[in-house]
C-alpha cells in the first residue's frame, strides 16, 4: 500500500513526525497472552497512529500476530516485525526476510531438534498436547506441554513453570549441549520459549529504525533478564519502558505522548 494510500485509509495527517516511533511486543503488552485485541486497546491505538509513528515486533510469526490485532493489520501500522524481524513489513510491504534453517543448515537443525523431542518425551509433568516444537522462518518455538493447549491449561501450566523451572532448566540443558551453535533462548508468554541464532532477539529490528527516527521507545512486558523483552528494552539506542498489562500500555504512551519519557 502507498503512503498516499495509507494515509487516505487511515485518514492521517501528512505532517506526522517522524521524530519518534512507539514499538510494541504484543503479548501482554497489547493483548493478553494469545488473546485478541480488545476494542479498548484497538480504539486507542486508532487514535495514536494519529500522533506518531507507529511499530510491532514479536517472536511470532505473521500469522499469529494477524490473529491477535486483525487481519487488517498490516495496513494499520508502519512498520510490523514478525519473527523479531526476519519477517519485516513497511506499510503494508513485505521488505525483509531471513531464514534459520539457511543459517543453522540442515545437519545442525536435525540434531537439535531430535535432542528436544527426546528431553520432552523425559520429561514428567502433568499434561501434554501436540506440537511441542513449531518451526518458524527465523525461529524454534518449543513448548514443553505443547501448543495445543486450551487456556486454562495453558494458565495452569504457567503456574506450575513457576514454581518448577521446566522451561528455564530445558533452557540450561540445551545450552550446555549446543554450546558451539551461537544460539540465543528466550523465555516469554506462558508456555513456551523461543530459540535464534545470536542477535537475532528483537534488537534485529532496530537496524530498520536507527536513522529513520530520533527516538524509539518500545513497551514490553518480559523485559527482566531472561525475557524476550530484556535486549531490546536495555538496548542504548532505545528509551524502554516496562508495563504489566495492556491498560498499563496505554497509561505509559500517554505519558510518554505528554513528553514524561523523552
Amino acid at each position: 500500500m502507498s503512503t498516499e494510500s495509507k494515509e487516505k485509509k487511515w485518514n492521517l495527517p501528512k505532517d506526522r513526525s517522524r521524530q519518534r516511533i512507539l514499538l510494541f511486543d504484543v503479548d501482554g503488552t497489547l493483548t493478553l497472552p494469545r488473546q485478541k485485541v480488545t476494542d479498548k486497546m484497538s480504539n486507542f491505538l486508532v487514535a495514536l497512529r494519529q500522533k506518531s509513528h507507529v511499530a510491532i515486533v514479536g517472536g511470532s510469526d505473521f500469522v499469529k500476530q494477524q490473529e491477535q490485532l486483525g487481519h487488517d493489520m498490516v495496513h494499520e501500522w508502519d512498520y510490523i516485525f514478525s519473527e523479531n524481524g526476519l519477517n519485516a513489513f513497511k506499510e503494508g510491504q513485505k521488505f525483509a526476510s531471513k531464514s534459520i534453517k539457511e543459517h543453522l543448515g540442515e545437519d545442525k537443525l536435525k540434531a537439535f531438534i531430535n535432542f528436544c523431542l527426546h528431553y520432552i518425551a523425559d520429561l514428567d509433568i502433568p499434561i501434554k498436547r501436540g506440537t511441542f516444537i513449531e518451526f518458524r522462518c527465523g525461529m524454534l518455538n518449543i513448548s514443553p506441554i505443547g501448543r495445543n493447549c486450551d487456556q486454562k491449561e495453558r494458565d495452569d501450566f504457567e503456574k506450575y513453570d513457576h514454581v518448577h523451572k521446566i522451561r528455564a532448566k530445558f533452557v540450561e540443558a540445551l545450552k550446555a549441549k549446543f554450546a558451539d551453535y551461537k544460539l540465543t533462548y528466550s523465555i516469554g508468554g506462558q508456555i513456551s520459549f523461543d530459540v535464534f541464532p545470536e542477535g537475532w532477539d528483537k534488537t534485529y529490528c532496530l537496524q530498520f529504525l536507527k536513522g529513520e527516527y530520533q527516538h524509539i521507545h518500545f513497551f514490553g512486558d518480559k523485559t527482566d533478564k531472561g525475557g524476550n523483552d530484556y535486549e531490546i528494552y536495555t538496548h542504548k539506542d532505545v528509551n524502554g519502558h516496562s508495563v504489566k498489562h495492556p491498560d498499563d500500555t496505554i497509561r505509559l504512551v500517554e505519558e510518554v505522548l505528554a513528553g514524561k519519557h523523552d
